[in-house]
């Protein structure tokens, strides 16, 4: 059965996924283009950070870092508004519906702490599609910019109301 639990991304298994992820990321996208945090940023006390793991052995992990209000003139606070991070499942559990399950887990998290929102930043490229396809399937659509992101035509936004 797979677990998901708050983890530490500066565990050994974390830290070498999430080098994966960042090397994948600048093979893929231009460095002003890639967003995705290495394990000290994932240690910030703003993001809350999980590892999906089945018999101890680490499959995938994600992050939902707090923001600030989103859009002036609203009446969203930080407690209402989120981004999800890192999302990455291992190779060996690609197909596996983990990366459904982390992502249903943050957003029942998000949920629990009375967002509003939940947004997230990815890629345009081709190697993006499999995860845009994922965030649509659960209700994501497509935004504006938020936080302090620029436009850039190598990422698309989107969210998640509640």
């Amino acid at each position: 059965m797979i677990h998901i639990e708050r983890d530490d991304p500066t565990r050994a298994d974390v830290h070498q996924l999430l080098s994966e992820h960042l090397a994948d990321m600048f093979a893929t996208s231009p460095a002003e283009s890639v967003h995705a945090l290495d394990h000290s940023a994932l240690s910030e006390p703003s993001i809350t950070f999980w590892t999906a793991r089945e018999n101890g052995e680490l499959l995938g992990c994600g992050a939902l870092k707090l923001l600030g209000s989103p859009d002036a003139g609203t009446q969203e606070t930080s407690a209402q508004f989120g981004e999800i991070k890192s999302m990455r499942t291992t190779a060996s559990a690609r197909g596996r519906g983990v990366a459904t399950l982390m992502l249903k887990h943050i957003v029942d998290e998000a949920r629990y702490r009375d967002f509003q929102r939940i947004c997230l930043e990815t890629g345009t490229e081709e190697y993006f599609a499999p995860a845009r396809r994922l965030y649509v399937r659960n209700g994501f659509t497509e935004c504006p910019l938020f936080a302090d992101y620029a436009t850039d035509p190598n990422s698309v936004f989107m969210e998640l109301r509640f």
